[in-house]
């Protein structure tokens, strides 16, 4: 079963299995270096849930939960 990055649990390592989402919101996404095989490290999540941090390719990023859940992982 599928879930998203969104549904990540921090302390998790999770696998980019498929982007969704079209145009310039899958480019941005790609562009920070989350594309098909990349690991993900799930850092921290905001109190209230947005934005969640994560490490991936060897720094540190934060995304909004609507790109999360773009996100499909393994």
């Amino acid at each position: 079963m599928s879930k998203t990055l969104k549904q990540a649990k921090v302390g998790e390592t999770v696998t980019v299995q498929r982007l969704q989402g079209e145009g310039p919101v899958k480019r941005r996404i790609m562009d920070m270096g989350i594309t098909k095989g990349a690991s993900i490290f799930v850092r921290k999540v905001a109190p209230l849930g947005d934005p969640i941090e994560v490490t991936v390719r060897g720094y540190e990023l934060s995304l909004r939960k609507d790109d999360a859940g773009l996100i499909l992982v393994d």
